[in-house]
């Protein structure tokens, strides 16, 4: 591999631990539908029916709440 420097040094990926982020989020994904097959079809409809506003609302909690969790291991792991 060639040395890089400056700006594009930064954009290094470390493949091996993007594929492992990827794999925890599918597994995350799927534990509701795993553990709740039969309450989900309920739960869908009843999410359906509420308003995009409460929705937005719902996702940027989880993105907010995701940073955070990052936030916190990056300041634990150094």
């Amino acid at each position: 591999m060639r040395p890089v420097s400056g700006y594009l040094r930064f954009m290094e990926i470390n493949w091996n631990l993007f594929l492992l982020a990827i794999g925890l989020a599918l597994v995350l994904e799927g534990l509701p539908y795993f553990l709740f097959a039969e309450r989900l079809p309920k739960m869908l409809r009843q999410l359906s029916e509420q308003p995009p506003g409460f929705i937005r609302f719902l996702g940027m909690g989880a993105i907010l709440m995701g940073l955070v969790v990052i936030a916190l291991v990056r300041m634990i792991a150094t």
